[in-house]
Formats: structure tokens, C-alpha cells, sequence
């Protein structure tokens, strides 16, 4: 049976589909009532362009999902962001083959890197726990204030504010290759 999906590194053809990624990240936050640290159409165009993110295409061509990497603290770190499935293609596992794809790549290229990611949703909890991740305080993420800095756009952001960024409704997860083999 031939795979419905095609899914690739992302490239500059690929930016067309930036403001309905957007769009389908921003209407999921708000569906599940949580929040979500919003993306620009520019910065995921931006991502795509530099072939830092992974993109699920439709046979027919359609956009089907999405996710990206950053890099932090020169290299410690490496996020695993933005995952989002357009709502006609969910429940197909296509969530896990994009995440799958992502993590394999960024340990490929980062292969001494920790990488991670918060969330709010458990069926990517249980992707990043069957990958090897594990839950995390958050003092255990990076402190770069670039990765915080997305996180302000999200509705709950006061609590990372009244915490002094040690909590929030996001569990930070981690994947250490210096104590997990992939």
C-alpha cells in the first residue's frame, strides 16, 4: 500500500503553506483551551527556507502537517517545536511520523545535543516518552531567552511569569543522548 503522505525536509517551496500552519497551530490552542507559544508566517516561512523543519504533504499536494528545530546555548540544546497536523488528516499517526522524522534528524545533525520540547498535549507526551524523552522541571531546559520568548504569546504565560519561569501548564520534556540510546 502506497503511504498517503510525503514527508520531507522543508524548503523555500514549501512557504506557501505558512499562514495556514499558523492558522491550524493558533485554532488547536484554542480548541483544546490551552495555550501555545504563536509563530509568525514569516518565522515558519524563515524555517522552511533554512530547511530546519519537517513538512507532511497530501498525495494530492495538500498540507498535512508540520514541525521545526532551534538551536540554544551553542548547541546544548535543540527544541523539537511547532508540531501541528491540519484537523482533516488527525488521527492518523501523522503527528508521530513528523515527530519520529524530526528527532532522527536533529540527532543526526546534533548528535550531542539534548533535545527537547514542552507541551500541553499527551499524545505528544506519549510520542516523546516512546522516543526515550523524559519529564523535566524546567530548570532543566535551556535559560536562553529566545525560547522563552515564545512562549509569551500564550495564554497562560502569567503563570511562567508569576513563577519566575519554574512553572507553567507545559511539561518540559528531555531527551539526554548522555544517558539514552535512540
Amino acid at each position: 500500500m502506497k503511504e498517503a503522505f510525503k514527508i520531507e525536509v522543508a524548503s523555500a517551496r514549501h512557504a506557501a503553506f505558512a499562514d495556514t500552519i499558523c492558522i491550524a497551530m493558533k485554532e488547536s490552542a484554542e480548541a483544546r483551551g490551552t495555550g501555545i507559544g504563536e509563530r509568525s508566517p514569516e518565522y515558519i516561512r524563515t524555517k522552511m527556507r533554512e530547511h530546519e523543519g519537517i513538512v507532511a504533504t497530501y498525495a494530492d499536494g495538500t498540507w498535512a502537517g508540520f514541525c521545526y528545530w532551534d538551536v540554544y546555548e551553542e548547541g546544548k540544546f535543540v527544541s523539537n517545536s511547532g508540531l501541528i497536523v491540519a484537523p482533516e488528516f488527525r488521527g492518523m499517526k501523522l503527528a508521530e511520523k513528523l515527530k519520529r522524522k524530526l528527532f532522527r534528524l536533529c540527532r543526526k545533525l546534533f548528535p550531542q545535543a539534548k533535545i527537547f520540547g514542552i507541551t500541553t498535549g499527551t499524545a505528544v507526551m506519549k510520542v516523546n516518552t516512546r522516543l526515550g524523552f523524559q519529564p523535566v522541571a524546567f530548570e532543566a531546559l535551556p535559560h536562553d531567552g529566545r525560547f522563552w520568548k515564545g512562549c509569551q504569546a500564550c495564554k497562560n504565560h502569567d503563570i511562567l511569569d508569576r513563577t519566575e519561569g519554574r512553572y507553567c501548564l507545559c511539561t518540559g520534556m528531555v531527551f539526554d543522548p548522555a544517558t539514552k540510546k535512540d
